[in-house]
């Protein structure tokens, strides 16, 4: 299902009461890799009540059978106030998005510099933790760390472009040239990023790799990266590892 008919199936199952759907991510940025990555639409509703979640429920679960998210719903003045909550999603889908259908719900939105700030260092402290418990069920077996190296790498990089955000309010739209762009305000070597991302678009096999010290090398420059932030958004306190 294409995020086309998506929409008209939204439309067909609400009349009247979809204000606006949005392409964003990947497919909107043009790093979307076929086989690999999934289409993510924005779908702004008058009313998200039982009745309207009922009646996009069908359409919903068809689209997330063919390998995509869920539609992220909003109202109107749900999406609005929440600039201070999600500023990373929003300034990403500001930059690279295509309306589908309506106006567009993003063009008015403004985020604030200190809330990018503190959702930043939040979740990448979060991100940090879910990789370092990652690792401990892999029990150092070399596939399994693989596997995680690539599953867990889109959401670094979503998180190095927003620190990139901190230096520059105008980024690469391609998360590894964000990355390589923030090398240069942070100092970290990128190589291991580089290379899982190879890996995860298969311009890599695995046999070329080793991936315990790939990990090795992968978790060093997210803590520098971590420490970085947390050293921007507190310059008088230092920062604390979780």
């Amino acid at each position: 299902m294409t995020p086309e008919a998506l929409v008209q199936q939204i439309t067909e199952a609400m009349p009247g009461g979809l204000r606006a759907a949005v392409l964003y991510g990947s497919a909107a940025a043009g790093d979307f890799v076929a086989g690999t990555s999934n289409y993510n639409v924005l779908l702004v509703v008058d009313r998200l009540g039982a009745a309207e979640l009922n009646a996009l429920s069908r359409t919903a679960l068809r689209w997330a059978k063919a390998g995509n998210r869920p539609p992220l719903l909003f109202t109107p003045s749900q999406l609005t106030a929440s600039a201070d909550v999600f500023p990373i999603e929003l300034l990403d889908m500001q930059q690279s998005h295509r309306v589908l259908f309506g106006e567009d719900p993003l063009a008015n939105i403004e985020v604030q510099h200190e809330h990018l700030r503190l959702q930043l260092a939040r979740e990448l402290r979060s991100h940090l933790l879910a990789l370092r418990e990652g690792y401990l069920l892999t029990g150092g077996k070399p596939r399994l760390v693989a596997g995680l190296l690539t599953s867990s790498v889109a959401g670094f990089l979503v998180l190095f472009r927003a620190a990139l955000r901190l230096f520059h309010q105008d980024v690469p739209r391609h998360k590894i040239d964000a990355m390589q762009s923030l090398a240069q305000h942070i100092p970290f070597d990128p190589r291991p990023f580089l290379e899982i991302d190879a890996l995860r678009h298969r311009r890599r096999k695995l046999r070329h790799v080793a991936p315990l010290s790939l990990f090795e090398s992968y978790l060093t420059t997210i803590e520098q990266v971590a420490e970085a932030v947390d050293r921007h958004l507190h310059p008088q306190n230092g920062s604390a590892s979780p």
